[in-house]
């Protein structure tokens, strides 16, 4: 099964689902199931908005690990991530683990059933506020061999809050990520989380892809600027704008879902005239 077939919109809406910071990270504050009913909340209100699928990720854990987060992560996030894959089994579920932990994520998505999961580093070496991240495409690809998985793997290209290392060109990385990594979908992202993702970027990223796989938009989009950015993307990850305030640390706001799915229609009937 392709990306594409995941989803039953043809430019799915994923709304974030941010875990508060889980036990044993430094801003921990609430139990397990607290946090676990504070998710849930979120999943409701994206889902009764309209959005398409829900990407959980552990939003709350910074400073995060670059690269392999500890065990008790892994079991934190499964439990809830279950949760959510029980009680909204009509949506698509993505898994990332921050900072750039593919494989724990793949062991995730897998245990509980969830259909994909993002890759901030997937092929490269990027700078970043976690030191130097490299891409691990050739274990990651092993990992989900070994387990038997169908989950699909979500790469981004120039992920947002780093450097590239070295030179860099948005086309070579969407090539290698693509044909070399065998990535089974491209994410375009802004400089920050919630930060406008570039329109001239998501076409070059577009061109490169050449079709191959879909290419979505990771951070920034919102109701003002999404005509803008609606016809050259296949897919949005949106967090902050659905949140209380546009802020990813609030609370999911269902009013400014059912907003932004409603101009997503307009668009959408705007193309089929």
């Amino acid at each position: 099964m392709s990306l594409r077939d995941v989803f039953r919109a043809d430019r799915p809406v994923i709304g974030v689902l941010h875990l508060p910071a889980l036990p044993g990270s430094p801003a921990h504050e609430l139990s397990l199931r607290q946090i676990s009913d504070h998710v849930v909340r979120d999943a409701d209100a994206l889902a009764s908005g309209g959005v398409d699928g829900l990407i959980l990720e552990n939003f709350g854990d910074a400073p995060f690990y670059p690269d392999r987060v500890p065990p008790h992560t892994v079991a934190q996030m499964s439990v809830v991530g279950e949760t959510i894959a029980r009680q909204f089994a009509e949506l698509p579920l993505g898994i990332n683990v921050l900072r750039n932990d593919a494989r724990s994520a793949l062991a995730v998505a897998s245990a509980i059933g969830a259909q994909f999961v993002r890759v901030n580093v997937y092929c490269g070496a990027r700078v970043a506020d976690q030191g130097i991240i490299q891409g691990e495409a050739h274990e990651v690809l092993r990992y989900r061999a070994s387990l038997d998985s169908s989950v699909r793997i979500v790469a981004d290209i120039d992920v947002k809050h780093s450097t590239p290392l070295g030179d860099y060109d948005l086309e070579t990385d969407v090539h290698d990520v693509v044909s070399r990594g065998r990535a089974d979908g491209v994410i375009v992202s802004g400089t920050g989380t919630g930060r406008t993702t570039s329109a001239e970027d998501l076409e070059r990223a577009q061109a490169a892809a050449n079709g191959a796989v879909p290419v979505w938009i990771g951070s920034g989009v919102n109701r003002d600027n999404l005509a803008t950015l609606y016809a050259a993307a296949d897919g949005f990850i949106v967090g902050s704008t659905f949140k209380a305030d546009g802020a990813a640390a609030n609370p999911v706001d269902s009013a400014r879902v059912k907003a932004f799915m409603a101009r997503m229609g307009e668009l959408q009937n705007q193309q089929e005239v």
